[in-house]
């Protein structure tokens, strides 16, 4: 089959949704191409078989999630200081913001990874090589904070999208300083 790039990624976006609506049981080819309003069987014809449609999901949230560089070329003039890790921070957060579809179908991956040693191994090695990546990012730009500063950071980013994407516990406090208050706290 002649490869569209478009065809390919109004499916993954499709599966995303799919996903994030209906949770991993509801992620099949016939759901994917109902969500996309393609002809049955053209999913299948994309991504063969469930692994293969899942790992595609996965390429497609890290291409939606790749920072924008008209906000992180500003930034990156900026002297490292704990605000300027703060700032992107507060990018991070609103990317996953942006499209709740993205974040929860992340986290339907993640209890699906619990299940499945091959999305455990898709998934795992995406978020490794983007853990990595940041660490890179953080000593490459003389940001404070160590590789375990960030982990924690990770750890506390993942809290803070699960509580706004299902039932916050505090609704009322605005994300942005909610994120300062954690770089205030956290980072050494």
């Amino acid at each position: 089959m002649a490869r569209n790039d478009d065809r390919r990624a109004a499916l993954a976006d499709a599966g995303i949704r799919v996903l994030a609506r209906e949770g991993a049981r509801g992620l099949t080819h016939r759901a994917v191409d109902a969500a996309a309003g393609t002809p049955r069987g053209t999913a299948s014809n994309y991504f063969p078989t469930r692994d293969a449609l899942i790992s595609e999901l996965v390429a497609r949230i890290e291409q939606r999630l790749t920072p924008d560089p008209a906000v992180h070329g500003p930034l990156a003039q900026q002297p490292p200081t704990r605000a300027l890790f703060a700032a992107y921070i507060r990018d991070v957060v609103a990317r996953l913001r942006a499209d709740p579809d993205i974040s929860l179908a992340l986290f339907e991956l993640r209890l699906e990874a619990a299940r499945r040693p091959d999305v455990a191994e898709s998934l795992g090695a995406w978020r490794r090589r983007g853990f990595d990546a940041d660490v890179a990012f953080n000593t490459r730009h003389g940001l404070p904070g160590t590789r375990a500063d960030l982990a924690l950071f990770h750890y506390a980013v993942d809290g803070l999208m699960l509580d706004r994407l299902t039932v916050p516990i505090d609704p009322d406090t605005p994300v942005d300083e909610i994120v300062d208050a954690l770089v205030e706290r956290l980072l050494p």
